[in-house]
Order: structure tokens, then C-alpha cells, then sequence
């Protein structure tokens, strides 16, 4: 199963991605908001090792690799946490390489993505977690049509910190509305 947008291919992950995904995900200062930084190429493996093979099975997490079609290069990921026992509501979460932002690959891949979720999946409700000093994904989601639901104070310890935690979410019937407008 793949999804094709204009530039992307977004796909599940496979073990022949760990150099990419090394490559970008261990950098500690790009992915400081990342509660996974991996330091050796063996937290790669085991990473995808743990993740489910099958989509949209429930208390799960799935991985895509965004790949850019013309180069076909790795450029990002993105992670779909089927967390709800009824399988109506999703979390996601994405990371793109930092030599590949600020040229729209995260918006693409994302829309991309909601769209299945929600059209093919028949998902109700997606929501997304993210630090508050991440200001760039919060602006991107935003941007999408997601609202702020919640802010959860120093709810979470990442690496070794616990930090605040802000909860953005859209539903199926608003995403309907914004893409015909």
C-alpha cells in the first residue's frame, strides 16, 4: 500500500530505510521536540522491528517513509497510532529531514495522508501532540485546519525532561468543509 501526492510517495516503512532514517533522526538539535533520537543504527532496526506491519490495527503504531518522487529520497516520516479500541480516532505524528523543510513536504505529505485516514479509513477524529515551543509544527497543523483542544503542563518526560504538552485535533466533517472551500 502506497499513497501518491503531487512531489511524494509516502509508504510503509522497510527495514533498507534505516541509513535515511539515521541519517536524519539522530540529529538531536532538528529533532530536539522528538522523543526518539536514535544513536545507533541498531535503535533504527529496532524501532522498525516493534512497529505494526498491518495498518489500522487498533492500539498500534504504523510508519510511513515520505519519499520525494523525483529524487526518491527519503525525505521524512510519519506515524499513525491507531489508539482508540473502536478505531474511530487516530493520533499522528511526523518528522522531516532537515535538508527537506520549508519547501512544503510536510504540509503535502500530511494532507495526503488525512485524506486516507479519513476517506478510506473512515476515521473520525485525528489528533496530533506537540511541544509548545514547536512552532513550526504548530503552525503547520494550524495551517491544515487543525484546532487546540488542549495544553497539558509538564505531562510528558522527554529525554530525561518533562515538558508541556499541546493537543491539536480535526474531525472528519471539518476537513470535508475546508477542502471545499
Amino acid at each position: 500500500m502506497k499513497l501518491e501526492t503531487e512531489r511524494l510517495i509516502i509508504r510503509p516503512i522497510a527495514l533498507g530505510d534505516k541509513n535515511e532514517i539515521f541519517e536524519y533522526r539522530s540529529n538531536s538539535e532538528s529533532n530536539k521536540y522528538q522523543e526518539w533520537i536514535p544513536k545507533t543504527i541498531e535503535e533504527v532496526e529496532t524501532f522498525i522491528g516493534k512497529i505494526s506491519k498491518q495498518i489500522n490495527e487498533p492500539e498500534t503504531w504504523f510508519q510511513f517513509v515520505i519519499v520525494e518522487k523525483e529524487k526518491q529520497v527519503i525525505v521524512g516520516d510519519l506515524g499513525i497510532h491507531f489508539f482508540d479500541s473502536e478505531n474511530k480516532q487516530v493520533e499522528i505524528g511526523f518528522t522531516l529531514n532537515q535538508a527537506y523543510q520549508k519547501r512544503g513536504f510536510a504540509i503535502e505529505s500530511v494532507k495526503g495522508v488525512i485524506d486516507y485516514l479519513f476517506k478510506d479509513l473512515n476515521k473520525h477524529r485525528i489528533i496530533t501532540s506537540i511541544d509548545p515551543d514547536n512552532q513550526n509544527s504548530i503552525r503547520l497543523v494550524e495551517r491544515i485546519g487543525f484546532r487546540k483542544e488542549a495544553h497539558f503542563v509538564k505531562s510528558l518526560l522527554i529525554n530525561g525532561e518533562w515538558v508541556d504538552d499541546v493537543i491539536y485535533a480535526i474531525l472528519e466533517k471539518d476537513w470535508e468543509n475546508l477542502k471545499s472551500c
